[in-house]
């Protein structure tokens, strides 16, 4: 729902990142349906739900290695402005692409990289790089993937507060799959757990972490029969 964070939560192989690939189209369901705004969207491709406002961003950094940081985020722009690859649209409106960009790329501090080569920026700032990218997209829908895998104690904090300025913009939803279980009681209005590829438990963050089936498959508790 718009103004919501929910977070999708499991153990290794639960099947979070197939959820994933099932919402923004990566995979195909064998059964069931995907909507968005009340629409089936189960028979579009990726690149069509991408049009049509579900932005991810992958467990892996996801960029164009050998563009600059700017260059990054101005084709994002472009797309999101629905100019393609039509130069004379490029040329035209070059300014005003690359004065969006520079506002997306001072939201996520990266101002001072800017001429960096994406495959250059240490790893935290590449994830930073991957939701400047999501933002200047404007989707709807914001998924992603352990958004603070591989990242060091001093770099998760800045990513967590890009995260809470994305869910303060009431109109967004946001999907997030995560292993931290305190980034999730943070940040999570609604937790879904899955386990073997099935649903165990869908619901507010203290019923769901209190719930003993969620403690002995997921947490790890042995929990007393």
């Amino acid at each position: 729902a718009p103004g919501t964070l929910t977070a999708i939560v499991g153990p290794n192989g639960a099947g979070k990142t197939t959820y994933f690939n099932l919402i923004s189209g990566q995979l195909k369901a064998s059964s069931g349906k995907v909507f968005l705004h009340g629409q089936d969207i189960s028979s579009t491709s990726a690149p069509q739900r991408s049009h049509r406002g579900i932005g991810r961003a992958f467990q892996l950094t996801n960029l164009f290695p050998y563009l600059t940081v700017l260059e990054n985020i101005r084709l994002a722009v472009q797309s999101r402005a629905g100019l393609g690859l039509n130069l004379w649209s490029i040329w035209s409106n070059h300014k005003e692409l690359i004065g969006r960009a520079e506002e997306v790329l001072e939201t996520v501090a990266l101002t001072g990289k800017r001429d960096w080569a994406a495959a250059a920026l240490p790893h935290g700032d590449q994830r930073k790089l991957e939701v400047a990218i999501l933002m200047a997209l404007e989707p709807d829908v914001f998924m992603f993937d352990e958004p603070t895998a591989g990242m060091s104690v001093d770099e998760v904090p800045v990513i967590l507060d890009l995260i809470r300025g994305l869910k303060a913009r009431s109109d967004k939803t946001i999907l997030l799959v995560e292993h931290k279980m305190d980034v999730v009681r943070e940040l999570s209005d609604r937790i879904i757990v899955l386990h073997n590829g099935a649903l165990v438990a869908d619901g507010a963050p203290a019923e769901v972490i209190a719930s003993p089936i969620v403690q002995e498959a997921y947490l790890g508790i042995e929990v007393a029969k």
